[in-house]
């Protein structure tokens, strides 16, 4: 195994390690909008990148990470491909920081969008490669990658479920960019598999950007609407989040106040699923 792919694998280990049996120092360093934007506790772009909200989180992320970033940083050498992962990282983060800008309350955690950088990098300079999706099913890179960029775009529009799809495609949309910048020759050698990705990503921006109201999630992206007795998607989202907040001060006031030990198994329990959401 290549020195930095261990080196990630063995740091983000610890680090997740501590965040689950640290509720203080996850909730320190998890991505946290008003932690970012209003505070402006910057190092939470980085490290949100190195918890994870369980085990099997964990292990996805890594396992991906080393079957993808292994051969990755042989080709690319490790300067190359350290600079990948961080700016992948960070790219994630800064687009689901754009999306959920309005939600002061949103939280997240997770090496997804560095490692959608890397896997999406791999893709770009090396489309005709077979993967397993899974780790069962085999397809060419360059259909996987068509696949899960439109599965995330659904995922951010339709938002049925708890994953930070907007990381994973700014991870995978600067991995792409990257690749293309550093190695033009070769993505011109066979650049249809980065269009075919390219081209729902730009014309999804072009919505975002300019027809905003098409999207399934309305106001995300800062539209105010009028109408009595409507709410929009983000009026029930900051309501649901605002709510968990003040259950998690509750909590974090109380061990503040009196210690870890006082709280119920119960309070432990609900406090675990509050900073895991």
């Amino acid at each position: 195994m290549q020195f930095f792919t261990l080196a990630i694998i063995l740091i983000t280990a610890y680090i997740t390690h501590k965040g689950l049996t640290e509720y203080d120092f996850k909730y320190k360093y998890l991505f946290n909008i008003d932690g970012i934007l209003i505070r402006k506790e910057y190092i939470r772009l980085i490290s949100s990148g190195f918890l994870h909200g369980d085990w099997r989180h964990f292990a996805f992320n890594m396992l991906s990470l080393y079957f993808f970033g292994n051969g990755l940083e042989q080709a690319l050498g490790t300067s190359t491909y350290i600079a990948f992962y961080f700016l992948s990282l960070i790219g994630g983060n800064l687009l689901a920081l754009y999306f959920h800008r309005n939600h002061g309350n949103y939280s997240a955690l997770g090496a997804s969008g560095a490692v959608s950088g890397i896997i999406f990098a791999a893709i770009a300079l090396e489309p005709g490669m077979w993967i397993r999706l899974f780790f069962v099913f085999p397809m060419p890179a360059w259909i996987y990658g068509i696949g899960y960029t439109l599965y995330t775009l659904y995922g951010i529009t339709s938002q049925r479920d708890n994953i930070g799809h907007e990381a994973h495609l700014g991870g995978a949309l600067t991995g792409i960019l990257l690749s293309v910048i550093i190695f033009p020759e070769q993505i011109r050698n066979n650049p249809l598999p980065v269009l075919l990705i390219l081209i729902p990503i730009g014309v999804f921006f072009y919505i975002v950007l300019k027809k905003p109201h098409l999207l399934i999630i309305g106001n995300v992206f800062g539209k105010s609407s009028t109408g009595s007795g409507w709410r929009s998607v983000d009026d029930k989202y900051n309501e649901n989040r605002k709510n968990k907040q003040e259950e998690l001060d509750r909590l974090l006031d109380k061990i503040s106040k009196k210690g870890m030990e006082s709280l119920s198994k119960r309070e432990k329990d609900r406090l675990h699923q509050l900073t895991k959401d």
